[in-house]
């Protein structure tokens, strides 16, 4: 049999692997190029119109860096543009944002008790909400704060305040974490191809025309670099989050989103100073401790309402209930209370366990039916839950299980389920 929901699952393995690799290329080479800027150091026989220079070892070789701010007296054939990295990891970041959240729309990204949406109309506020922030984020920088770096830091750092918030009202704590990283690296990106590239290009033109290029577009260009460095840091933790319900599964889970923008500061600055001077600002990781152990703080003090009368009469939603009502469903949900909602359950009984892993509850029948793809997954195709089956799920009990969901058709369906 084709099976589908195992094929669509590779898929989704494969772009995030893409998007971690290209990832990984242009944060390496951000930091790199932030790190080369602020070391550079002046030297008296220079070449003219140079700015600094730096010399570095590496791989049993000797490097020597020299930077001009507008542009040397000649281009050389061989230019070197830093910005596929940019663009392929964006790119990839919304693939898997399409295959993750917009095509399991009902079982990650709307969350019913917050905002009655459609699967269209979540995506639709989804790209919504990617779209505003670069064009209010863009508006900021020419607005009449431009010349004030200070003053746009601490309006975008509101603005992103707002954002949290805003996403918190009506997607899941996981997608609301998960966005909140994608308007960020939407910023990033942005800045890369309606920015800084125009105007590199723009100097490049004017020197192969013989003309003296405006030192204000490299300006412009540095300014927003500096930006992308000061932003890297919390798109990580936020993209790396919807593995961790400490962070999302918790109701001020926009607060923990907003402190770790703080944290990205705190240690960007150490770095930059380091760079910069040889030695970073030590208050710097006592600050970014307080901040952790205040995000760690938040994420117990909201703990489960106890309403479970509640959570049994919710209604199943139209993608899970042909699950609900397949064949084999009530032997299946039987199997999965008694092995996984020790864990998966809204108050956790597995000693240490304060949060659902992955915040996925199996507790009602809604649950079940609404995880029925990752149930199938994770242990009816494979084995890697219950961890080192520390339950003890037979093998009869995984095969209840694939039954249940080819039964309901879940092998020839990629989307929920």
């Amino acid at each position: 049999m084709y099976d589908l929901a195992i094929m669509w699952d590779w898929l989704a393995f494969a772009v995030r692997w893409l998007h971690v690799i290209t990832g990984i290329a242009w944060i390496g080479a951000s930091f790199y190029f932030i790190a080369l800027d602020l070391g550079l150091r002046r030297a008296p026989d220079m070449p003219q119109g140079a700015y600094g220079e730096e010399w570095e070892v590496h791989g049993g070789g000797f490097y020597h860096t020299t930077k001009y701010l507008v542009a040397p007296d000649r281009l050389p054939e061989h230019l070197i543009w830093h910005k596929w990295q940019a663009y392929s990891t964006w790119l990839s970041g919304v693939a898997l944002l399409a295959i993750v959240y917009w095509a399991g729309a009902e079982l990650f990204l709307i969350d019913p008790t917050k905002a009655d949406l459609t699967t269209w109309q979540a995506i639709a506020l989804s790209a919504a909400f990617i779209a505003v922030a670069w064009i209010g984020y863009d508006l900021l920088c020419k607005s009449p704060l431009k010349t004030q770096p200070t003053a746009v830091m601490l309006v975008l750092f509101a603005g992103i305040v707002v954002a949290s918030w805003s996403l918190d009202q009506v997607f899941t704590g996981r997608a609301a974490l998960l966005h909140l990283g994608a308007m960020t690296a939407t910023i990033m990106t942005a800045n890369v191809f309606f920015i800084i590239m125009p105007n590199q290009r723009i100097v490049v033109a004017d020197l192969k025309a013989g003309r003296t290029p405006d030192a204000k577009y490299g300006q412009i260009a540095k300014l927003r670099s500096t930006h992308n460095n000061y932003l890297t840091l919390p798109v990580l933790f936020l993209m790396l989050s919807n593995h961790y319900p400490l962070s999302f599964g918790t109701e001020y889970a926009w607060i923990i989103a907003c402190l770790v923008f703080l944290t990205g500061v705190t240690i960007r600055h150490y770095f930059n100073t380091l760079h910069a001077t040889g030695e970073g600002p030590a208050w710097t990781w006592g600050v970014t401790a307080v901040l952790f152990v205040i995000m760690a703080w938040l994420s117990t003090v909201s703990p489960f309402d106890g309403d479970y009368e509640a959570v049994e009469n919710a209604p199943i939603t139209p993608a899970a209930l042909r699950f609900a009502q397949a064949e084999g469903f009530q032997e299946a949900a039987n199997t999965i209370r008694g092995r996984c909602s020790m864990c998966h359950a809204r108050e956790p009984v597995w000693e240490g366990m304060h949060w659902a892993p992955k915040g996925v509850h199996l507790e009602t029948d809604g649950d079940i039916a609404l995880h029925a793809r990752q149930i199938y997954l994770q242990s009816g195709v494979s084995h890697a839950m219950p961890p080192a089956n520390i339950t003890d799920m037979t093998n009869e009990e995984r095969a209840t299980i694939r039954e249940w969901f080819r039964d309901a058709g879940g092998a020839s369906f990629a989307g929920l389920g």
